[in-house]
């Protein structure tokens, strides 16, 4: 400490997956870098990673209709869905080495092998699906997807989506076994407990009000003591902003160009929870269907079997809601601050080209309670009202920025903000997000540890079997990977456990 100034080498913002998965690589990597975590609530994983607030899709792009894009030629682009695939690979290898390793107890805590289902209705969307699984199946990634639209092998795999069912019109579905359930909170919270026992200082209820650089080019913070309301100030060589929809805002206070001319556009998300443990009993997946026009990806309807402490639960949605608010525990006022000079006219311009989007979410906010219970007749014909509940999900703010597309380009995915001399980064965006973590926390490690990288990649592969090398031009590879994770992860078949 010095002039009242404590000194750390890295300070990580938020206890969410993204702090939880940079936290446990560097310390990893770097045993003896002192690393301090602020969080503004009194938990790790209570925003965007609380089971609550999320899917808890191992998201794969086994079911997810928008990562494959039809081309006007009829066939389908599966060049996303590889590079998620791919992404999510990585987690679960990551995962696996913790577990090997003894720093993860008990994986069924947080992953549980469930299927993943694509399901459509109408004679076009069984065309685009049919002609999605000829080109995902072709591929050693998506190896076990299956194909119907036999309605009596379709009454095999989802009889609660069947059962009532007018077939006025075809329906198809795609499955494959291989899918997962993942509780992020319930890995956040492991990860973090983890972190404790190796000596990280994670300071709950501290909230980072500002931060700056120094003259010697270190990052200094204030962080309130929200208990007492004292401030201290923080120095640090490297910072990682991971504070989920607060991450613009410090962004902005940090003053670095790479985060100019860029906005955040808030959307909250409702879920419907079925309360009948009969009707929970009777569907085993998750289900995706199509977005409807004008909705956002992340709006994209699913039904979904979710393992929720040690419960299995059913979820519907998500119907998307406004709120903005930049977190769900966040301010009124974060929308209209995080505008500033240098990004108003980014805003306005997503304003004007976003006005489907804006008109979609205000018809969501709109609806009634038996309006949505419609929607979900789409996927359960015989659903009763009184067996359904409503829970408000995580706050998500989506990125808008300047693209080669155009002036005020609405993001759908994650983003990751460095500066020139990679000494900051901060997280942006949302799905695919924490499925994704341990790739974009690998990402962020080699553009801001660039000269550490070739003393620390032995390590990386040792947790990371595939680092650096494509596991679809690797069959062998991606085979030995897929079957080990599945062991070690307690996902393969004659492991698989429901309660």
């Amino acid at each position: 400490m010095s002039n009242g100034v404590i000194k750390t080498d890295v300070i990580l913002i938020g206890a969410g997956i993204m702090s939880a998965t940079l936290g446990t690589l560097l310390k990893e990597l770097v045993p003896e870098w002192d690393i301090k975590v602020f969080e503004k609530l009194e938990s790790a994983g209570e925003e965007s990673s609380n089971e609550w607030n999320n899917a808890g899709t191992g998201h794969a792009a086994l079911c997810e209709l928008n990562y494959t894009v039809q081309k006007p030629d009829g066939s389908v682009d599966i060049s996303k869905a590889i590079k998620i695939n791919e992404q999510f690979q990585v987690s679960m290898q990551f995962w696996s080495y913790l577990v090997n390793n003894k720093l993860i107890d008990n994986p069924q805590d947080f992953i549980r092998p469930l299927p993943h289902m694509s399901f459509v209705q109408g004679e076009q969307n069984v065309t685009f699906l049919k002609n999605r699984f000829k080109a995902l199946s072709n591929n050693p990634l998506f190896k076990g997807m299956e194909f119907s639209d036999d309605p009596e092998k379709l009454i095999e795999w989802i009889p609660l989506i069947m059962e009532g069912r007018n077939m006025i019109e075809p329906i198809a579905a795609t499955k494959i076994d291989s899918g997962t359930d993942v509780n992020f909170g319930a890995l956040t919270r492991t990860l973090f407990n983890h972190l404790e026992s190796k000596d990280v200082n994670i300071k709950y209820n501290h909230m980072v009000n500002d931060i700056k650089r120094t003259s010697d080019g270190l990052w200094e913070l204030k962080v309130r003591n929200l208990f007492s309301g004292t401030v201290t100030r923080h120095e640090a060589k490297f910072v990682f902003i991971g504070g989920g929809g607060g991450s613009l805002h410090l962004l902005q206070k940090s003053g670095i160009p790479e985060g100019k001319h860029i906005g955040g556009f808030p959307v909250s998300g409702i879920f419907m929870v079925c309360n009948n443990p009969e009707v929970v009993e009777q569907h085993h997946a998750k289900v995706y269907g199509k977005a409807k026009v004008g909705a956002p990806p992340m709006s994209v309807p699913h039904l979904d079997t979710r393992f929720i402490e040690n419960k299995k639960s059913l979820l519907f949605g998500p119907f998307a809601g406004f709120s903005p608010k930049f977190l769900k525990t966040g301010s009124m006022f974060d929308l209209v601050t995080s505008v500033k000079p240098n990004n108003v006219l980014t805003m306005l311009a997503a304003g004007a080209k976003e006005l489907p989007l804006t008109k979609y979410l205000i018809q969501q906010v709109m609806l009634t309670k038996e309006q949505r219970m419609e929607e979900l007749r789409e996927f359960i014909p015989n659903a009763k009202s009184e067996e359904w509940d409503f829970v408000i999900a995580g706050q998500r703010v989506q990125v808008i920025k300047d693209t080669e597309a155009g002036k005020g380009t609405l993001q759908f995915g994650t983003e990751v903000i460095t500066d020139a001399d990679g000494t900051i980064a901060a997280l942006l965006g949302a799905s695919p997000g924490a499925s994704t973590a341990v790739h974009v926390m690998l990402e962020v490690i080699k553009k801001c540890f660039p000269e550490q990288l070739s003393e620390w990649e032995s390590k990386i592969k040792e947790m990371i079997p595939s680092y650096g090398q494509s596991l679809m031009k690797n069959p062998v590879l991606l085979e030995k990977i897929h079957s080990s994770t599945a062991q070690t992860l307690g996902l393969s078949k004659k492991e698989l456990v429901y309660n």
